[in-house]
């Protein structure tokens, strides 16, 4: 069985798991108890790796190469046949997942980090902040809180793009979803998280389209 190791909450994992519950496909959910302890990542990638999501599937253990890399799910849109990767909208595709991944992710992940006390243990707080500190800057975690009107007016605006394309169409690209759909699904997915926010108003194509994605499956697509 495909074994999804993963923490719920990132817009990553979302991606992969969304993708799994489409195919229909029985899988495992593993979630590290510790954000802050990639052991068992780094012993099953005989150390080449240690960040989520990451796949196994029996001796078959799948992780990015790379930013942009999709490996995980490229893996399994081929294991399963589910069409996400179709070769004529490749160069689009490719486009659009790098704009969703920077873009949208650079704001949906701040906002839902704003509330991490709310969903990362209490035990694991210390080394939770210590690693966006690192990253990000001493008291990255309370401006973010301070700056969530403003982070959510410009996520609106980051996403009237998509609002336009889903106009004309049901998914991103056409009549079927695909890679960019499950991957803008798991940006929103990750924004959504903490309970604290709703998808804009004023984007209600975007609304009705996510709706639709949290429970479509492959039969739905057909």
């Amino acid at each position: 069985m495909i074994e999804l190791i993963q923490f719920p909450w990132s817009p990553f994992c979302i991606v992969q798991r969304r993708i799994l519950e489409f195919s229909g496909t029985p899988f495992q959910l593993t979630n590290l108890a510790h954000t802050g302890d990639r052991s068992r990542i780094w012993q099953l990638t005989k150390e080449r790796y240690y960040a989520v999501p990451l796949l196994r599937d029996g001796r078959n253990v799948v992780f990015e190469t790379g930013e942009n890399s999709q490996v995980i799910a490229k893996y399994l849109d081929q294991k399963l046949a589910l069409g996400l990767f179709p070769a004529a909208i490749e160069g689009e595709q490719s486009i659009l997942w790098r704009y969703i991944e920077s873009e949208i992710e650079g704001l949906t992940f701040k906002l839902n980090d704003a509330h991490y006390r709310e969903f990362v243990p209490r035990a694991d707080q210390v080394s939770y902040v210590r690693h966006k500190e690192r990253k990000f800057g001493r008291g990255c975690l309370a401006d973010w809180h301070g700056q969530k009107t403003e982070m959510r007016r410009q996520l609106e605006a980051r996403l009237l793009p998509f609002e336009e394309m889903l106009e004309a169409r049901p998914f991103l690209l056409g009549a079927q979803p695909r890679f960019v759909d499950f991957d803008l699904f798991g940006m929103l997915g990750n924004f959504l998280y903490s309970g604290h926010y709703r998808l804009p108003t004023r984007r209600p194509q975007l609304r009705k389209w996510y709706h639709r994605m949290s429970g479509l499956g492959i039969d739905d697509a057909k």
